[in-house]
């Protein structure tokens, strides 16, 4: 090895240490991750005992005009430290109450064990193949967790909240859960409830902590674990809209993948503003608006035997001073865009309108549309095919190119025909002949698809936009009773495989149908010679589109079939009132006898067909020497 190649060898040598140096993770951020390390750990342990805990506490449960032994306190102190106080008691629950929510507490951790939505129903799809509603409940499943883990001094591990009686007291419209300390200091919880909001603020507080907790690392864990109830009807499509969202303070909010089996998401010591357990319309959110030290997120999907939809699990890391407050709030409501909105630090990302241009159009554009309407017209049926009308006029440019570009094809339809009959067995001669005749015409093969995939971008949004707006939920429009769920028209004996069901929805029939006709209608004057498969393609991809739209939103399917009457009407209105096609055929005439200029798209589309039949003949005359 020569002197140049060791001096570049080890430049490299040195930049590689030098960017080794400059990724490697900061004592902090080191320390920050293996502090939520920890916490995930202690929560899968803390999890995994839950259910003995409940059934076996260590704490002692007594009358609160009695005292524990001797013996019991002793052992108090050594699991709860200078918690031993709180750490015996009675379980008590109290309620806060507006015109929309009634929380209810449990004094034994002093956290949220009910939340009833006064103006939502949960819908049940009973045994009788009948709906019903009930009551709407969040946050009250027995396995659900909310507790800090407090790191008390002389206690070998954290001490968990959910261990601890805190003594309540009620003023107005708040609570305050206290829980004391033997060095006279507490932990306390205040839950305010303003009037007619979904929104509770949530204040931690610290009172003569610093010679009880170890204050070292700044922070502590706090574990949340939500089993999120089935809601709605259509469990497999609700199933596919909830998912554990989260934001980090610095960056645009994100959510675990709702369709995976087990979904986890690491902040890596970012801090995190929110954190949102969502079903499909609804959600408990928990703000700060200094913001969680870090956060570690898990989703886990479970089997349609369960009688939840998923289990949802955060641990954040929460500022902790041995003195002071840090101020939060709960939103625990619907995913109503307005509302979240008004919550601030881009809560409304919580509502599935996408990340991208689709979520933009839903968000700015057919959103402020959809409610302009609602505002005129009570029927939300009428609303979705009043939209749809209103984005056919929008498009009616791009679906008269098409069309007028489609008319240009018919007009030639004869002379191609001639020419399939000219070149019967030729098949490859055909296609160079086509071309050559589009382009001396002026005729664009693709004119009819580019104004289709200019569409494109607002028919995608249209489609998340209807499952994701609650606005639609159990509202109902001719047959059906709630376009945010599928329509019942016929009930089946048995369940049809691939997401069909056991039933058939009459709008989603309508649209395979209307579909199937307007394919029909489109493909007369169309030539497949070249691809024959394309025209069974175009009847046979609806068909299987069924099985994906039959347990769909009601009100996606009310929508595909308006826009396809609307697209029959346009098409016929459009050839027979504005266009002429002995104009058109007199036009490319006209365009026939001008000169051409060379190259050009037409141009370049020939010579690959004329390539293409030379490199065939030059095939079948091999294979005929080889014989």
């Amino acid at each position: 090895m020569d002197r140049n190649t060791g001096i570049g060898l080890g430049l490299i040598l040195l930049l590689f240490v030098a960017w080794q140096y400059m990724l490697a993770p900061s004592k902090e951020q080191i320390a920050m991750q293996k502090r939520t390390q920890d916490s995930i750990a202690r929560l899968e342990k803390r999890r995994d005992s839950l259910a003995s805990l409940k059934k076996n506490p260590t704490k002692v449960e007594v009358n609160p005009s009695k005292l524990p032994d001797s013996t019991s306190m002793i052992r108090l102190g050594k699991t709860a430290g200078a918690f031993a106080p709180a750490a015996y008691g009675k379980e008590e629950e109290v309620t806060l109450e507006n015109e929309l929510l009634k929380v209810t507490f449990s004094t034994r951790g002093a956290r949220i064990v009910d939340v009833l939505l006064k103006t939502h129903y949960k819908m049940v799809h009973g045994k009788d193949r009948k709906d019903r509603k009930f009551p709407l409940h969040l946050l009250n499943d027995p396995r659900d967790q909310f507790e800090y883990g407090l790191p008390v001094k002389g206690v070998d591990g954290d001490v968990g909240t959910a261990s601890l009686y805190f003594t309540p007291e009620k003023k107005g419209n708040s609570i305050v859960f206290t829980a004391k300390t033997s060095n006279g200091g507490a932990l306390t919880q205040t839950f305010t409830l303003p009037g007619n909001s979904y929104k509770l603020d949530y204040q931690l507080g610290f009172d003569k902590l610093d010679e009880v907790l170890n204050l070292r690392d700044k922070s502590m864990p706090l574990y949340w674990t939500v089993f999120l109830d089935k809601i709605e009807k259509a469990t497999q499509y609700e199933r596919t809209y909830s998912s554990l969202n989260f934001k980090p303070v610095a960056e645009r909010s994100a959510r675990c993948s709702p369709t995976r089996q087990l979904s986890e998401k690491d902040a890596e010591g970012q801090p995190i503003q929110w954190v949102a357990n969502t079903n499909q319309f609804f959600n408990s959110a928990l703000l700060a608006e200094k913001g969680f030290s870090s956060a570690k997120m898990k989703s886990i999907n479970l089997a349609d035997t369960e009688t939840s939809l998923k289990e949802l699990s955060t641990v954040m890391q929460v500022p902790m001073t041995g003195n002071g407050t840090f101020d939060m709030q709960f939103y625990i409501g619907p995913n109503q865009f307005d509302i979240l909105r008004k919550m601030g630090y881009d809560m409304s990302d919580i509502v599935p309108f996408g990340n991208n241009i689709m979520g933009t159009i839903n968000r700015w554009v057919i959103r402020p549309v959809f409610n302009f309407l609602s505002n005129i017209f009570s029927s939300k049926g009428l609303v979705i095919f009043l939209l749809t009308l209103l984005v056919k006029l929008c498009l009616f440019p791009l679906t008269y190119r098409m069309i007028y570009s489609q008319s240009k094809m018919s007009a030639l339809k004869p002379e191609i025909d001639k020419l399939k009959e000219k070149h019967k067995d030729e098949q490859q001669q055909v296609q160079v002949e086509t071309m050559k005749m589009y382009r001396e015409f002026g005729v664009n093969p693709l004119g009819a698809c580019f104004p289709m995939l200019l569409q494109l971008p607002i028919w995608f949004a249209l489609y998340r936009f209807f499952p994701a707006s609650i606005e639609f939920r159990q509202k109902g429009f001719w047959w059906t009773q709630d376009l945010s769920s599928y329509d019942e028209f016929f009930q089946l004996p048995f369940s049809v495989p691939f997401g069909f069901g056991d039933h058939v929805s009459l709008f989603a029939l309508l649209w395979v149908l209307s579909t199937l006709v307007y394919t029909w209608y489109n493909s007369r004057n169309m030539d497949f010679s070249a691809n024959p498969a394309m025209l069974y393609m175009q009847y046979i991809m609806p068909v299987l589109f069924m099985g994906f739209f039959n347990s769909s939103a009601s009100g996606l399917s009310a929508y595909m079939f308006f826009s396809n009457l609307l697209n029959i009407g346009q098409t016929l209105a459009t050839k027979y009132l504005l266009i002429d096609e002995k104009k058109i055929k007199a036009e490319m005439d006209a365009y026939k006898k001008k000169p051409k200029k060379k190259g050009g798209f037409g141009e370049r589309m020939e010579q690959m067909m004329k390539d293409q039949q030379r490199l065939a003949e030059e095939r079948a005359k091999q294979a005929g020497k080889k014989k």
